[in-house]
């Protein structure tokens, strides 16, 4: 890894390298309270939904495929307002146990040294091809299935949530 350009590289360094090792309370210092976070399956606001979503990711990857896991982050670079990197993750997706390895290109924004918003794009049709086989190899690329794996992570978080609490 190159050498921190400044103290919202620093954060992004810290938040991945907490992810990678399932560091749930080192991530959340990276967030601010009022954080956004969006991708293609999950849309999010404020810190205890997004970490949510980071304990729930972590928790299945826990119970099925921590021999599996691994995540890698390059490309960090960033200013006193915005940052970048690109994060890669192996890992088996619980509800089909295939393996999956998917390429991430992570956009921030910063205040006060905490990340305000957090945009991975990744190429969906691709990921679904991995995780959901051939469902995923033939619809990939359609709303239909991006809407029914969105609403089917709502859910899975919802319910999630519900007994976190």
């Amino acid at each position: 890894m190159a050498a921190v350009q400044n103290p919202n590289a620093d954060t992004i360094a810290r938040f991945y390298a907490a992810f990678a090792a399932l560091d749930g309370a080192t991530m959340a210092t990276c967030y601010a309270p009022d954080v956004r976070f969006e991708d293609p399956v999950f849309t999010l606001r404020g810190k205890d939904e997004v970490m949510s979503m980071w304990a729930m990711l972590g928790a299945a990857t826990r119970a099925g495929s921590m021999d599996v896991w691994k995540l890698e982050w390059r490309d960090v670079e960033a200013d006193a307002s915005a940052g970048r990197a690109h994060w890669e993750a192996h890992y088996r997706f619980s509800a089909t146990k295939r393996m999956v390895h998917n390429r991430i290109d992570a956009a921030f924004r910063f205040r006060d040294g905490l990340i305000v918003e957090h945009v991975d794009r990744f190429d969906f049709h691709a990921w679904a091809r991995q995780a959901l086989g051939l469902p995923g190899l033939l619809l990939g690329w359609t709303p239909m299935l991006r809407n029914k794996v969105r609403a089917q992570a709502a859910t899975k978080l919802a319910l999630f949530r519900a007994g976190a609490r």
